[in-house]
């Protein structure tokens, strides 16, 4: 009799402690204000707004979600979600290799092969309108260039050399050209002879003119060096920088007979200087290759080129592939006609041309605009980076009189540059927005819009509020019943006493 009491009176306890629970619930969310959740709902969107916009700054500048690369990066393999052990893995990871190699190649910033010379055109604009033509940024990427290319750990052997690693550091133009004097006072020396020829020649005849002071010079360099690059890696290195002032000064060479209007010979260098040294591909002779031969009218040559170099494996460019489109807008812009094509349907030939010029719209969607010239051309930098607008400035500042030069180019170009996020060919896919980005973007909407109801509507919204959380609460209270009346009453009554 005595248990069965104790029982009757623990059951007891356990509702009386129930019924005060659900009272305690119901009292606090019967004092709750409309206020409140107009407070609640407004910090809530507040929060979710500086989520979203932290994402897509984030996103804009890195190409990828915050949240998701944390979660990714260090989440999952504290959740077990990365097995280094498996062969699958090891394989997926190659994969992605390579397609970050291919993604950091086309997001470096690349040395312009058709960059001005400073002295005998960029400066043309300082001396007009009193404004510098380049940015600081670029110059000092143009500087570290010249001392990976013109420099070695053993310039303090010759004094000439030693004097010009310390001409590549300097900022002031002044400072440089005079340094390279006093590097010619001393020996004949190739790089002084460069560093004149860019920067204080003012017409491109004295830039050839010490250019082919430089060859002589260099090309002595490069005999001296190539009999001793296998006597240690100091030798080693003098060849090599000796063989990249010889590549640098005969291209630059080719480039003075192109701007002089010598372009068949400035062809003939290219070649000759492309068949002497085949592994030099960072300085992308090809690409004033090309420009020539279309100087020139010489489309059989340039398809040539192009199936040389417009390989999966080789880093892209706007030259390759819009020279690429415009070989095959060629074969059929003069009869092009959008009216004739819209009745009668594509041609094979017109389809190709369409999708060449799609291909090169989703490499640089930039080009379109200058090429149309939607928007106004400047002054090419030194350094581009591929598929970016810089890249697009240079392509379209050197190869505009090519594509106007090709009867109903551009017409077609205009005709079908934009349908190009709608067509089915996609080798260069855009990125999409992560699911983060999207679900914070929904929930920051979601909460404002709830704000906006509760300041509208608050004792309508109160009310929905209390069948929400009715509702949200419904389960726990019956999986409280259940564990209840599982639970022995001895436990339970340890439990409440606790």
């Amino acid at each position: 009799m005595a248990e069965n009491g104790t029982g009757i009176l623990i059951e007891q306890l356990k509702s009386s402690i129930a019924c005060d629970n659900l009272t305690t619930v119901s009292m606090f969310l019967n004092t709750l204000t409309p206020k409140f959740y107009v407070a609640l709902t407004g910090t809530s969107s507040l929060i979710s707004g500086l989520i979203l916009i932290f994402e897509w700054w984030y996103f804009r500048k890195y190409g990828t979600s915050f949240i998701e690369q944390v979660s990714v990066s260090h989440l999952r393999p504290l959740l077990g979600g990365v097995d280094n052990s498996s062969p699958t893995n090891s394989n997926s990871s190659n994969s992605d290799a390579d397609s970050n190699r291919q993604s950091v190649s086309e997001c470096k910033v690349w040395r312009n092969p058709l960059n001005l010379f400073r002295g005998a055109e960029y400066n043309r604009y300082t001396w007009v309108t009193g404004r510098e033509p380049l940015t600081y940024y670029d110059m000092n990427l143009s500087a570290q260039d010249h001392q990976t290319f013109f420099t070695c750990d053993s310039d303090h052997l010759r004094p000439a050399d030693a004097i010009m690693q310390k001409a590549w550091r300097e900022r002031n133009p002044q400072a440089r050209i005079s340094a390279a004097h006093e590097a010619l006072e001393l020996e004949d020396c190739a790089t002084a002879y460069i560093l004149l020829a860019e920067e204080e020649a003012t017409t491109i005849v004295e830039a050839e003119k010490l250019f082919k002071q430089a060859v002589k010079a260099g090309e002595g360099c490069y005999r001296r060096s190539q009999q001793l690059q296998h006597h240690g890696a100091q030798y080693e290195a003098q060849h090599r920088r000796d063989t990249n002032v010889l590549v640098y000064i005969k291209r630059r060479l080719a480039m003075c007979s192109r701007k002089l209007g010598r372009t068949r010979e400035a062809v003939k260098m290219m070649r000759d200087l492309m068949k002497e040294f085949p592994l030099l591909s960072m300085f992308n002779i090809h690409e004033n290759l090309l420009e020539s031969l279309l100087e020139l009218q010489n489309y059989a040559d340039v398809q040539a080129v192009l199936a040389k170099y417009d390989d999966i494996s080789l880093p892209k460019s706007a030259t390759i592939c819009y020279t690429a489109a415009l070989l095959k807008a060629r074969a059929v812009s003069d009869k092009f006609s959008p009216e004739a094509a819209s009745r009668r349907g594509l041609s094979t030939a017109e389809m190709n041309a369409v999708e060449a010029i799609h291909r090169a719209v989703e490499f640089n969607p930039h080009v379109p605009k200058y090429l149309l010239e939607m928007k106004s051309l400047i002054l090419p930098p030194e350094h581009i980076l591929k598929r970016g607008d810089s890249e697009a400035i240079a392509y379209a500042f050197f190869h505009l009189q090519h594509w106007k030069r090709v009867e109903g180019a551009l017409n077609l170009l205009h005709c079908t540059w934009e349908g190009t996020v709608f067509h089915e060919v996609s080798v260069y896919p855009k990125k999409e927005l992560p699911f983060f980005i999207l679900f914070t973007a929904g929930l920051c909407s979601f909460t404002a819009m709830l704000a906006l109801l509760t300041h509208q509507f608050p004792e309508l919204m109160g009310v929905f509020a209390k069948a929400f959380l009715s509702t949200l609460f419904a389960p726990l209270n019956f999986i409280m019943e259940k564990v209840e009346s599982i639970l022995p009453s001895s436990l339970w009554h340890q439990l409440t006493r606790i």
